[in-house]
């Protein structure tokens, strides 16, 4: 069976996370993804965060399955000439340099559209057009400016980030969707294009129901935020804590067990009050006419859940997911990264996947998100330093044997 993106050829211009997470998504859907690293060195996580010594670290072999490696120094003159074949030769170009880096080098988008007319050059910065464009960014700034972690923690904190990475691989998501639209286009009109996604706007595209809590402000208190109705609201959209975000309230209430993760998050629809209420043996607040309605029970939240916890206190929280689905009301346990390690229903989705590393041995990845039905994703090991640099300059750029040789000899590559 054949693969979604077959016959399509990658320029992995890539480093550390929001680029290497959008090349590994367009290699697990079958394109040729061709990762270029510096000699002697490659992408910096090979060897940050290391726990094994002289392999590469998790932290890249987890961003970087299904790729080719060739090392090219593009600032020799051998090195820019591999570089302009590998671009005619390529359909997409991705890369997440700091401002300016390729174009210092020689490549601006001009040189690279006059190179190959139908190259999709994608790249991953830090801002938009305007006053910031130019400066670097990361992971948690990208939290910062794009508004996650004013909104993320609880009122009486300080502002917080979140531990899913929605600035890099939330980026790197979303330039996947960019290039899959653009190779389309190009069915279409046979050019190339630019295509870029500012970190800052993926995450504030992640965080859109607070950009319309921050508009409902006009029109006074947020009644689903717990601020309401005893708490103040500024000129800003508050921190809400677990408060759902949503039309349903919802909180993380604790279970038995007593650990830092024995909690399970319940939401609390109109037709799952009778239901919780006798779960909870409290029948008296189904009919009761200041429990019974929604409307009544948005100032008392809280009490809500404090019942309802005074029960889940009792099993432990795969019980109370049980027991809650029975009456279809929606909750989910709280995982840790342990028990989503150890599920066997990731597993047997690919969600969750062991891969044989030729030199680390066998460790636990994510696999592909997404799931096509005619493109099943084969997770496969990332390449070694330099893996694929002699297959690929010989089958792609065309060099002989004694061409790469001199290059090697040269520095080039």
């Amino acid at each position: 069976m054949g693969k979604a993106l077959d016959g399509v050829r990658i320029l992995d211009m890539t480093h550390v996370q929001s680029g290497p997470t959008c090349t590994q998504i367009l290699a697990w859907f079958g394109a040729d993804v061709i990762k270029v690293e510096l000699p002697g060195r490659g992408d910096i996580t090979r060897g940050q965060l290391r726990d094994k010594p002289n392999v590469d670290s998790l932290y890249f072999t987890m961003l970087n399955c299904n790729k080719r490696s060739i090392t090219i120094n593009t600032k020799h003159e051998k090195g820019k000439e591999i570089f302009r074949k590998l671009i005619r030769a390529c359909d997409v170009m991705v890369e997440n340099f700091a401002p300016g880096a390729l174009d210092r080098q020689g490549f601006t988008w001009e040189v690279i559209h006059e190179l190959n007319p139908r190259l999709i050059y994608a790249s991953v910065k830090g801002f938009g057009p305007g006053p910031y464009e130019d400066c670097k960014v990361y992971e948690n700034i990208a939290q910062c400016t794009g508004g996650a972690a004013t909104t993320t923690g609880f009122d009486d904190g300080p502002p917080l980030v979140t531990g899913a990475q929605i600035g890099d691989s939330g980026t790197g998501i979303h330039l996947v969707a960019g290039i899959l639209a653009a190779l389309f286009q190009r069915e279409k009109t046979g050019q190339g294009q630019r295509v870029t996604c500012a970190m800052q706007d993926a995450v504030l595209n992640l965080c859109r129901v607070k950009l319309r809590d921050q508009q409902r402000l006009a029109a006074g208190p947020l009644m689903e935020y717990p601020q309401y109705p005893n708490g103040v609201f500024g000129d800003a959209v508050p921190r809400a804590g677990n408060a759902s975000g949503g039309g349903q309230p919802g909180w993380a209430v604790r279970t038995k067990g007593g650990g830092p993760n024995d909690y399970i998050y319940v939401i609390i629809q109109p037709v799952g009050w009778e239901p919780l209420m006798k779960l909870c043996c409290r029948p008296e607040l189904i009919t009761d006419p200041e429990w019974a309605t929604p409307e009544k029970r948005l100032p008392k939240l809280d009490q809500c859940f404090e019942i309802i916890e005074q029960w889940a206190m009792t099993v432990d929280k795969f019980e109370v997911m049980r027991k809650l689905n029975e009456y279809d009301i929606p909750c989910g346990p709280i995982l840790d990264m342990g028990e989503i390690a150890g599920e066997q229903a990731l597993r047997e989705t690919g969600t969750v996947v062991e891969v044989d590393h030729p030199k680390r041995g066998k460790f636990l990845t994510v696999g592909n998100p997404i799931k096509l039905s005619d493109s099943p994703t084969e997770v496969k090991p990332s390449p070694l330093l330099g893996e694929h640099t002699d297959e690929i300059l010989r089958s792609i750029v065309g060099w002989s044997d004694a061409e790469i040789a001199a290059a090697r000899k040269e520095g080039a590559v």
